[in-house]
């Protein structure tokens, strides 16, 4: 006993001993820092800006490597062009036909000079099928639901553009996912390949969308299917991780019977362990299929048409009304594709089981679904022949909402201008510009040692090396002067989005109605392309730095209310019920019990909403922003890849310090609050 007692005492001294030089490490860098922003880079100039002499041509060596996979690079039998033209056409024939089916027709011939030889599917048979889909995945309200949606596409002129969107995703989706899971295997069978997936998968996800867009750009040209493979590379990696976590699932009882009845282990992946996990792995399906739509829609930069070509277009002519319509055609083609794959998920079992029961049933008994697809496929292209309605839905017909969305923009711009530009003008001057200024003129050694020493005091050496490392990258790179720009307008949308999001979540989570529509007004955020977003803040506050921030908090609010208030709402009862008969007010429950416990979420939350803002400020170039968004924004449209993915990676860089510190962060919380899973 005594020996244990002193064993714990000397870890508790041990513990306030690395406690005391931590902190005297943080007044020590903070000390330097504000000595080195003080002397203004008279003192060591050096540590207060890179010096220019120092940094490494990256961006030029990236482009002299790309120039030569194009130029000369080959594999013995073949190139690497040849190589990237044989992806391209084996993209470009599923595409092809997915296009003809649903949108153009088969065509003989190119250009003015094609003939059509069949009609595409006609509207009704089209939304027909996406009703029989919904029958056969969820019921009669979820058809209900499906069909509604297509139908939306048509009445409001629509059509065209979502069949063209539609074509991509079907080319798009199944090619992600078979690559996910075949990657996802590979992770599960072998751990080793697990860990050197994990750092490409996690770049992946932090490279701004737009980064992706100039490499394949430079290999593949523009076109539909160069977007195509944007989308696809883009959309992989959760399919990936899901995967993984999806078979690590799997009870070891159910792997003890595969191997009972003597299984192989090409039948033990696909005959037992896939579709036992197959619930988890159709939320991969779900997460491909949302980024795949919100892939598509910046895809349209590089010639993808569609639905995300119309927004594009709106936002270039500051056509408030076309393009909020284009992009409500988007949210609803997402909450169809969304619903679908997600009764896919839920309802495996039960019609794996009504599968079964009708074994040994004739065809049209044990497809229903598809005979009456097929009747009604013929049927309206045999009567689409006759009466043009049919086939095509009429111009005439069409519904418009563009002309009530430039109302409320005029009503706001002639009712409110002198107060919103007010409210603009005491921002930027009071509160963006200093900040911006502070940060902009901080020693980069000073920010990268804090960094590492945030790190070190949160998990260790290996986050703080880390820290160090990326950030240091940043500087010698030369991309430290815009990675501060986009620190500040990252830094300030995500303490607004907090200040908005977590009162509203905290209002809403004890009004179980209230909280239902605020769900529902989170997913509408979360589902509306993030163009969208910039149309009417640019119509309101015209460009620069405070019209970005105000499209970056409307784009990154949802995670805020939607991780607060499940935080709120999971805190255990009985402890809220101790507090009342303790005597506490319901302010110091909400502060001193129901916040506490939420505080990994929120934690979460903030988490998710950084990397919303930083994907976002990326699409915020557009509107005149001076950061490494920019960067990456010129180096497309001038097809520089070296300029591009430098930029891209330093935007990464930042999303992965923000990631794993606040996630190591959150870890902490957890074990100080013995929540620890």
């Amino acid at each position: 006993m005594a020996v244990s007692g002193s064993m714990t005492a000397g870890a508790h001294g041990l513990a306030e001993h690395r406690t005391w030089a931590l902190r005297l490490a943080w007044v020590a860098v903070i000390a330097a820092t504000a000595v080195l922003w003080l002397a203004g880079g008279e003192l060591a100039p050096w540590a207060v800006v890179y010096p220019k002499g120092l940094e490494v041509p990256a961006a030029k060596w990236i482009s002299a490597g790309m120039n030569w996979l194009v130029d000369d690079a080959t594999f013995g039998l073949f190139t690497f062009t040849e190589l990237t033209r044989a992806i391209s056409a084996a993209v470009e024939v599923p595409y092809t036909v997915a296009l003809s089916v649903l949108s153009t027709g088969f065509l003989r011939g190119e250009g003015s000079n094609a003939v059509q030889l069949l009609p595409p599917l006609s509207w009704i048979a089209v939304i027909a099928i996406a009703t029989l889909i919904g029958v056969h995945a969820g019921g009669r309200r979820l058809a209900i639901l499906v069909g509604l949606c297509f139908l939306y596409l048509a009445v409001f002129g629509q059509w065209e553009s979502a069949m063209q969107t539609l074509a991509s995703i079907l080319v798009a989706v199944p090619a992600g996912v078979a690559g996910g899971l075949l990657l996802g295997l590979a992770g599960y069978r072998w751990p080793a390949f697990e860990r050197a997936m994990r750092p490409v998968l996690d770049l992946m996800q932090t490279v701004p969308i737009f980064a992706y867009l100039v490499p394949i750009l430079f290999l593949f040209g523009f076109g539909p299917v160069a977007s195509i493979v944007a989308t696809i590379i883009y959309a992989m990696p959760p399919m990936v991780r899901v995967t993984i976590l999806a078979l690590q699932g799997v009870p070891n009882e159910v792997k003890d019977l595969g191997r009972m009845i003597g299984c192989t282990r090409r039948q033990m992946t696909w005959k037992v362990m896939v579709p036992s996990a197959r619930r988890g792995l159709m939320i991969g399906v779900n997460q491909v299929i949302m980024l795949s739509l919100n892939m598509v829609i910046i895809a349209s930069m590089i010639g993808a048409g569609g639905l995300g070509f119309d927004v594009l277009t709106a936002l270039r002519r500051l056509d408030i009304g076309a393009g909020i319509e284009a992009g409500v055609a988007i949210v609803v083609l997402a909450i169809a594709l969304d619903r679908l794959s997600q009764a896919f998920a839920e309802n495996s079992e039960v019609r794996a089981r009504d599968a079964a029961a009708l074994a040994g049933e004739p065809f049209h008994r044990r497809y229903p679904n598809l005979m009456a697809a097929c009747v009604i496929v013929v049927t309206a292209g045999i009567l689409g022949l006759f009466y043009a309605p049919i086939q095509a839905y009429p111009a005439a017909w069409t519904l418009t909402t563009g002309g009530f969305w430039e109302g409320i923009v005029r009503w706001i711009n002639v009712n409110f201008f002198d107060a919103l530009d007010a409210f603009k003008n005491a921002l930027l001057l009071n509160i963006l510009i200093p900040v911006k200024r502070f940060l902009a003129e901080l020693p980069w050694l000073g920010v990268v040692a804090a960094l590492g020493l945030a790190g070190f005091a949160l998990s260790g050496l290996r986050l703080a090396l880390l820290c160090v490392v990326l950030s240091a990258l940043i500087a010698v790179t030369g991309q430290w002067e815009k990675a501060t720009v986009t620190v500040y307008l990252c830094g300030i949308s995500v303490i607004f989005a907090c200040l908005i999001g977590v009162p509203i979540a905290v209002w809403a989570s004890t009004r179980e109605r209230v909280w239902k529509g605020v769900e529902v007004f989170v997913d509408t955020l979360q589902t509306l392309p993030s163009f969208v977003y910039l149309m009417p803040v640019v119509m309101l506050f015209r460009v620069g730095d405070f019209t970005a921030i105000v499209a970056v908090v409307a784009y990154s609010l949802a995670p805020v209310i939607r991780y607060t208030g499940h935080g709120l709402r999971s805190v255990d009862p009985q402890l809220i019920e101790a507090g009342v008969v303790s005597g506490c007010t319901p302010f110091q429950i909400l502060v001193k019990i129901k916040l506490k416990l939420a505080l990994p979420e929120l934690m979460l939350g903030l988490n998710q909403t950084i990397m919303l803002a930083i994907s976002m400020l990326v699409i915020t170039a557009l509107v005149g922003t001076r950061d490494l968004g920019q960067e990456v924004y010129i180096a497309l449209a001038k097809a520089d890849t070296g300029r591009g993915i430098v930029a891209g990676l330093a935007i990464a860089f930042i999303a992965i310090i923000a990631d794993r510190l606040i996630t190591a962060g959150a870890d902490r919380l957890r074990v100080r609050l013995g929540m620890r899973r």
